[in-house]
């Protein structure tokens, strides 16, 4: 552990990144704390090198332009020193933190609040660009919120000064950014304005009021085509507490076409305001983590993300049946399904028992999957009281690509397994058959294999 920095004694750590360690200092002539970003250039025998000579130009670029920086909503520079082998940045500390502790959906903020920073961050950044400078590196992580919803961008170490010219800035780095929140000219490489940091709060604004991006995939390549290629989800859609007028914002600010997408954060922050005062400001409940908690646990749910868990909350009913209550009956007409979370059931049809049903199991899935004949071929009745987690087919539809694809492989993988284990129960009432052996020979309902005795010796 540190004990100073230059002249800052060090009172904690309070970040660290994959290229800084930021923390909390008390200068002995100033009684305010201030945070330090202390940047290490590695071995000094690689001062020379590459990623040295990239690592002293982000610090100096974040530390000569937030220095020409001077808004309420942006991260205050006190001082920046260049020493042999490292550097720092001396910043006022907020007490708080980063935006992105509230993208998870479990933590998500009230409409309101999350609308309300997002615009403080538009100005930020209409002012920025104002004074020449294009962020590049817009994300959750590097929004900071203090008391009250103060709102700071920080971290201008990848921004670029667009008064100069491109070809004779030497900050200007291609493919720097954060890949999920780049905008489509980013990840092409192409020459970047103010909209493209426009692009990236709209993309910090889906994921606020959806707790999950806009585009998501398992590789980086899928990733990029989608941002280049795919439309984004409607935000109303994953929330319903999301109102329609918000949908049309974020599209504009997710237009994949220059031309079409908001021309500068002051209308971008226009746009949300116009929205911002039709939400309406009731006591924000947090959601009860309980159901989400039952539903993680479930061998159902193991390959869905927990984004999409809360998302299948959003959409379900939470039912109960009784003790010997007909959860479904044979010929009716439906095709909701679900999951029993907890409980038992029997399955019959003609009256004749078919399976009984525990915790985790799937029940009337034949419905979704099969949605032309819906008319339900079996009955299930309760045997204990039941906890069911119900979903309507018309709900699911609504769910993201992701959710629906998990979705698609657990129920097929549920019918699946059920039919190995009818075509076992069959099979045990069927006539046995002649099976072959490796030696040609066939015995009825048992697996010996029949060799050859070897000759008799010849007599003489």
């Amino acid at each position: 552990m540190l004990d100073r920095i230059g002249k800052y004694r060090v009172i904690r750590e309070i970040g660290k990144g994959a290229t800084a360690t930021v923390y909390l200092c008390k200068a002995d002539d100033i009684e305010e704390l201030v945070a330090v970003k202390l940047v290490d250039f590695g071995d000094k025998n690689r001062d020379q090198g590459k990623w040295s000579r990239r690592m002293r130009k982000l610090f100096l670029t974040e530390a000569a332009i937030a220095a020409k920086l001077n808004h309420p909503n942006i991260i205050r520079i006190f001082d920046a020193q260049v020493e042999e082998g490292r550097a720092y940045l001396v910043m006022e500390y907020i007490e708080g933190e980063a935006l992105d502790h509230y993208c998870e959906f479990n933590k998500m903020l009230p409409l309101p609040r999350a609308v309300s920073i997002v615009f403080k961050c538009c100005m930020a950044l209409d002012y920025a660009f104002k004074q020449g400078v294009v962020h590049r590196d817009i994300k959750p992580a590097n929004i900071l919120i203090g008391a009250n919803d103060l709102v700071k961008v920080t971290d201008f170490g990848l921004a670029l000064n667009v008064a100069k010219e491109n070809d004779k800035d030497s900050t200007f780095i291609m493919g720097v950014g954060s890949p999920a929140y780049m905008s489509p000219e980013q990840v092409k490489g192409y020459p970047l304005n103010q909209k493209t940091d426009l692009y990236s709060l709209g993309v910090v604004l889906f994921h606020l009021l959806t707790g999950r991006l806009p585009f998501r995939a398992k590789h980086p390549a899928q990733l990029i085509y989608k941002i280049i290629n795919a439309d984004p989800p409607s935000a109303s859609q994953l929330n319903p507490e999301v109102p329609e007028g918000m949908d049309r914002v974020i599209r504009k600010a997710l237009e994949k076409d220059l031309y079409s997408r908001y021309k500068n954060g002051a209308e971008f922050a226009k746009d949300l305001s116009s929205v911002r005062f039709k939400l309406l400001d009731d006591s924000y409940v947090p959601p009860d983590t309980t159901r989400f908690t039952i539903l993680r646990k479930m061998a159902f749910f193991t390959e869905f993300d927990d984004v999409e868990v809360w998302e299948v909350l959003r959409f379900s009913g939470w039912r109960q049946f009784a003790e010997n209550a007909v959860m479904m009956r044979e010929g009716d007409t439906d095709n909701r399904f679900g999951l029993i979370v907890s409980g038992q059931a029997q399955v019959s049809v003609g009256g004749r028992l078919l399976a009984e049903l525990g915790i985790g199991d799937v029940v009337g899935e034949m419905g979704y999957l099969d949605p032309k004949h819906v008319s339900r071929s079996a009955t299930v009745i309760a045997t204990t009281q039941i906890t069911f987690l119900e979903i309507n087919p018309s709900a699911l539809t609504l769910a993201s690509e992701e959710c629906l694809e998990h979705f698609r492989g657990q129920l097929i993988s549920t019918i699946v397994q059920r039919l190995v284990r009818a075509n076992a129960a069959l099979a045990a009432q069927g006539e046995e058959v002649m099976l072959p052996t490796e030696s040609g020979f066939c015995v009825a309902g048992v697996g010996l294999d029949l060799e050859l005795a070897p000759d008799p010796p010849l007599r003489r």
